[in-house]
């Protein structure tokens, strides 16, 4: 248990630690669904009050992974596969019309950021540490993009669907490299041929694409 316990250089930033490490337990199936959140236990276990707990848990209520009921608290809600096709499906549509509304205010050192990641990335092998490196690498790349976006409530709605993406996306990685690689690749030319109607659809493309092979990684998964 404490393991689990928050440090004191943490409680400056009590809520979103605790929020933080509440979803990554979800994420990873600590829980099954149903379970229940007790506040009490948590805080224990977290070692903080029940305030930053209560918080943690509304905001992951947003992100859908615990429902609150009256009288029996928090219960948390895993990750479906119906939850995947709606994440995916928003993020595809919400990140094309962010890269578009975006493609005006990248500018040459936000280029320059997109090709080193992108060289980075291609030189990463299937290790489990390199992928690792390539899902922060992938997130850094797709929030250059998102960052310049103008629209700060898109940018919310997006940051929101990231953190209820659940963390199987290397093992789906590992076969499809070779097709992220290509993914991005267009990615930098279309920003830097200023071309918003190509950087939408590859971007689209690029998030449909890891939402189908996901989905047949967890259904192939559930038959073994």
């Amino acid at each position: 248990m404490d393991k689990l316990k928050l440090t004191e250089l943490d409680r400056s930033t009590l809520q979103f630690k605790v929020t933080t490490k509440l979803r990554d337990l979800i994420l990873r199936g600590e829980f099954k669904m149903g379970d229940r959140l007790m506040q009490e236990e948590w805080a224990a276990k977290l070692g903080v009050s029940r305030m930053p707990l209560r918080e943690a848990l509304k905001q992951l209520e947003v992100e859908g992974l615990v429902r609150m009921e009256p009288r029996r608290g928090a219960i948390v809600t895993p990750i479906s596969i119906d939850d995947i096709e709606e994440i995916y499906q928003l993020r595809a549509m919400l990140e094309g019309e962010a890269a578009v509304k975006a493609l005006p205010f990248l500018d040459e050192e936000d280029i320059r950021d997109l090709e080193e990641l992108y060289e980075q990335m291609i030189q990463l092998d299937h290790s489990e540490t390199d992928m690792e490196k390539y899902m922060k690498m992938n997130a850094d790349f797709h929030q250059i993009i998102i960052e310049a976006c103008p629209w700060r409530r898109i940018k919310g709605y997006i940051d929101t669907l990231w953190k209820g993406i659940p963390p199987y996306t290397p093992s789906v990685l590992v076969d499809h490299l070779a097709e992220s690689h290509k993914e991005h690749s267009l990615m930098v030319k279309y920003v830097k041929e200023n071309d918003p109607i190509k950087l939408r659809d590859v971007i689209e493309t690029h998030i449909l694409r890891t939402k189908d092979n996901l989905i047949k990684m967890i259904e192939m998964s559930g038959r073994q």
